[in-house]
């Protein structure tokens, strides 16, 4: 469903889109180079007080890769919300796992307890405050998707979409203010959403010492990579399988 009725509005968002695409794939060449550093830091059996201080240094631009993904995110969401929540540049296999067009913060959670394997008592006891805080914070933003999702299941709003190109002037111009509405609902949403993301990861790392932090930036990015990585070759494994 076209959700923009103007055509160079459509363009431009179209332009957005393909930039990020582009953008995308070059992060993710970053990423896996990252990967490679934050592995070797992992493996290093050095203690001093300066492999320390280059771990913090490699954390600092790790977390400043993330923060250059949710900057340039919002670009698009600023120019079409909706491409968030069925993005071409995810194989069908890795939007299966999005949560308000990104991964769900609770994960990340799991995470530091899989990959951290010498937490202290007092780090668990703020992981698990930490957890509890987040789903309340994650409940509180589905309630509100949900309650935006019911507002487009309202039968006037339904009436006007189901007729389509049959709509008279007024009514595109009801529909368009109807869908404005919709749009910025759901990019605050998106920018909530990803604001706890933001804050889970920094909290989370904030609980540990540099190369906790380091071995769970590194599984961070292994999963999403092999998430990837399977998700595309199960998407070329179909297209195989359908011209058999």
């Amino acid at each position: 469903m076209a959700y923009n009725t103007n055509a160079s509005s459509n363009n431009n968002s179209n332009n957005i889109v393909s930039r990020f695409e582009s953008f995308y794939e070059g992060w993710l060449v970053r990423q896996e180079h990252y990967l490679d550093e934050l592995l070797s830091a992992q493996n290093s059996n050095c203690d001093s007080s300066a492999r320390e201080e280059e771990m913090r240094e490699l954390i600092s631009r790790v977390l400043s890769h993330y923060q250059h993904y949710f900057e340039e995110k919002a670009r698009v969401a600023s120019a079409d919300v909706f491409f968030l929540f069925s993005p071409t540049w995810f194989s069908p296999f890795e939007r299966s796992f999005l949560w308000m067009a990104g991964f769900k913060p609770g994960m990340l959670i799991r995470l530091v307890e899989k990959s951290v394997k010498d937490l202290s008592e007092e780090q668990k006891q703020c992981l698990d405050r930490l957890r509890a805080e987040t789903r309340v914070e994650e409940k509180q933003l589905s309630d509100e998707l949900a309650r935006v999702q019911e507002s487009v299941a309202a039968p006037p709003l339904l009436e006007l979409i189901r007729r389509g190109r049959r709509l008279v002037d007024g009514e595109w111009r009801q529909a368009e203010r109807v869908l404005e509405t919709l749009s910025s609902s759901m990019e605050t949403l998106v920018e909530k959403a990803d604001f706890l993301r933001i804050a889970t990861a920094r909290k989370a790392a904030d609980l540990l010492n540099p190369i906790q932090t380091v071995r769970l930036l590194a599984a961070a990015t292994q999963l999403q990579l092999r998430v990837r990585t399977w998700g595309w070759e199960r998407e070329a494994e179909r297209r195989v399988g359908r011209t058999e």
